[in-house]
């Protein structure tokens, strides 16, 4: 006898379960949100601004003015654009070099761009200090040659690229897998040479990634302060720059000055996330 045929499961039109808990749930767990980024977020930045004009904006803006304060903001920008520009260019190499290719060591390059992350960057001055101080492995012969290294500025762009390479190549690295090699191979069966298949192919489809890695490391070069310090010295108008000029001068009871020059470090970070945000807008519209 012919089996009759099994009705069609009803489809359920259960909400989700998160579309479904109580309104007022919903209003605590909105309300100890926003009470939390309040706390940790937005009330601090008030305080920075509150107190970096709490004496009039005459004094705000001669406190940025200042000899020692225009040093720490040229030192802080020149340092920013030598490290960034090195860390795309081993950014992208690596990144290409990991997700296109095939070779021996290919997880050890992988756990040396994740060191950063994981050694702190007070250690990783100290580092710095074992090998170019003046008794360290290098020092010696540096000093010889009339190079200094600790205590000036080869030191700072030194640790700076140490604690912000693995920025550019972490955003690349999964996107790169994501889109594989059969564009490239594609390139590359029609004739096309290694640098042109970088120029037309690999770097179009990764160009958002690549800005938004570059934005977070120009944003935490900039504001490095553990590595920096160990290897700056702190010598006024010469190895301090911006976050080492703040805490110079919160030290010395420079209140106001202190909080002019970190809103400057503020207005980074917030021009960082807006240049961030926007990229993400025109990612997501493509």
């Amino acid at each position: 006898m012919a089996v009759p045929a099994r009705a069609p499961a009803a489809v359920s039109r259960t909400s989700p379960r998160h579309l479904s808990e109580p309104a007022w749930i919903r209003a605590v767990l909105i309300a100890l949100a926003l009470l939390f980024l309040t706390l940790v977020l937005l009330l601090p930045l008030v305080t920075v601004f509150a107190e970096a004009f709490k004496r009039g904006a005459e004094l705000y803006f001669a406190s940025l003015r200042e000899k020692n304060a225009l040093s720490a903001i040229r030192l802080t920008l020149l340092v920013a654009a030598i490290a960034v520009p090195l860390n795309l260019v081993f950014g992208v190499a690596a990144a290409w070099a990991i997700t296109k290719f095939r070779f021996r060591g290919k997880n050890l390059l992988l756990t040396l761009i994740d060191l950063p992350f994981s050694v702190s960057p007070v250690i990783a001055g100290l580092v710095f200090v074992l090998i170019f101080g003046s008794k360290g492995w290098l020092g010696p012969f540096l000093a010889d040659q009339g190079l200094k290294v600790i205590f000036a500025v080869p030191g700072i762009v030194l640790t700076t690229v140490f604690v912000t390479f693995p920025f550019v190549a972490r955003e690349l690295i999964p996107l790169m897998q994501a889109q594989g090699s059969a564009e490239e191979e594609a390139a590359a069966s029609l004739g096309a040479g290694g640098w042109r298949i970088f120029w037309k192919v690999t770097l179009p489809n990764i160009k958002w990634a690549l800005l938004y890695g570059v934005i977070l490391c120009n944003a935490r070069a900039m504001g490095e302060f553990g590595a920096v310090s160990v290897v700056s010295g702190h010598i006024r108008g010469k190895t301090n720059t911006l976050p080492l000029h703040v805490e110079i001068l919160y030290n010395e009871y420079n209140f106001s000055a202190a909080f002019a020059c970190a809103s400057l470090l503020v207005l980074l970070a917030l021009a960082t996330l807006g240049v961030k945000g926007l990229v993400e807008w025109k990612h997501g519209k493509r």
